[in-house]
């Protein structure tokens, strides 16, 4: 973290988690750290997210669309409530309980694409003679179908890529000339376009493409005519995906609540609703709902030294003075299932299995039925 300059990144991710009690985010169980690694323990969502569910059913109907982009609402605003700013929404980070239902997750470790060394100028599209400055980033033309079995085919990989996709940003986070909390509704728009016509408005070969795309997004936002879009929902897409001065959701959430679009949902009830998709869940470490990904490449590094054999603190551990956190009504809870066997000390197995920076434990037990159920 400390070379990756995200120090304030994973400061920020802890103390939302913290700070913030909402049933529309992922809960946080407890932080702490070891002389190599940052843990956070969370709970564990066996619904799967909503980038697996899109890679699974290619797009959503308008009303199962409706259902998640309702709720993700209520999740962003949640945050925003609390003067944070999630910046990278994208449906990785959509997360589904058991229920279906949707939670909000991963909140400032993301993988930005890196633009540090682009002008303005760089986003740039103007054309020489009608033909574009750059041929090497003209993507071809498709139809639909053509567009979403490349975007299909490129998903994963770009997903568990280091540089990541900014499919999903704002252009006034890409051009970096100052944001507030209306990219986060940007993002939403842009899903809620891949939802319903299988992928995100501004897609491109090449990711500084799709940046180009969006900084210019005048030119290049379109809804394909086999999508079959309601006027409602397109509507909803392009109050959401222009300028910020104009982009709804700028005065507050409660103006995106009354969009037509939304008509008919009961905005205090939703999370007791039966979800728009019901997972197959076995047990509560059913990971079926997730996708594989190859641990192969993953880096093997030395055992942590942590321990009290560790006589003083370094210049580094200074920055995560504070770190550590409890909550002490769930992980004082013995129902908690794996809640016993973490404290008995296979934490350390977990970890080794995942290979990556959330430890997840399951949810608090009973396990509650699901609507319909």
């Amino acid at each position: 973290m400390l070379r990756r300059g995200q120090v304030e990144h994973v400061r920020a991710e802890r103390n939302l988690l913290a700070e913030v009690d909402s049933n529309c985010i992922v809960k946080l169980y407890c932080s702490f750290q070891d002389d190599e690694y940052l843990y956070l323990i969370m709970e564990y969502l066996p619904g799967g997210d909503m980038m697996t569910l899109l890679m699974r059913k290619d797009t959503l109907t308008e009303d199962e669309a409706r259902f998640y982009v309702a709720e993700t609402v209520l999740a962003v605003e949640s945050i925003h409530k609390h003067n944070y700013i999630h910046r990278d929404i994208k449906p990785d980070n959509l997360l589904l309980d058991r229920c279906g239902h949707l939670r909000l997750s991963d909140f400032g470790l993301c993988k930005p694409l890196d633009c540090s060394t682009l002008q303005e100028q760089d986003f740039s599209v103007n054309t020489n003679n009608g033909a574009p400055s750059d041929e090497r980033h003209v993507t071809p033309k498709r139809t639909q179908q053509e567009q979403l079995e490349h975007w299909q085919k490129n998903r994963r990989t770009l997903a568990y890529s280091t540089v990541g996709t900014p499919d999903y940003i704002a252009p006034e986070v890409l051009l970096k000339k100052g944001y507030g909390m209306e990219c986060d509704w940007w993002s939403l728009g842009a899903i809620m376009y891949e939802m319903l016509v299988g992928y995100p408005p501004f897609y491109s070969d090449d990711p500084m493409s799709t940046c180009r795309k969006i900084v210019n997004w005048k030119s290049h936002l379109k809804f394909p005519e086999e999508a079959k879009l309601s006027p409602e929902a397109k509507d909803f897409i392009s109050r959401l995906l222009c300028n910020v001065s104009q982009r709804l959701g700028s005065n507050g959430a409660d103006e995106i609540k009354v969009h037509p679009f939304f008509n008919g949902i009961d905005w205090g009830k939703i999370y007791q609703m039966e979800a728009a998709f019901s997972p197959e869940v076995n047990d509560e470490l059913d990971t079926q709902n997730f996708e594989k990904f190859d641990e192969s490449d993953s880096h093997t590094h030395a055992p942590s030294r942590a321990g009290p054999w560790r006589k003083m603190l370094s210049s580094k551990d200074l920055n995560f003075v504070g770190y550590t956190y409890k909550n002490f009504e769930i992980v004082n809870d013995y129902q908690v299932p794996g809640m016993v066997k973490w404290l008995n000390g296979l934490a350390e197995k977990t970890i080794g299995l995942f290979k990556f920076r959330l430890f997840n434990v399951s949810p608090v037990s009973p396990v509650p039925k699901c609507q319909g159920e």
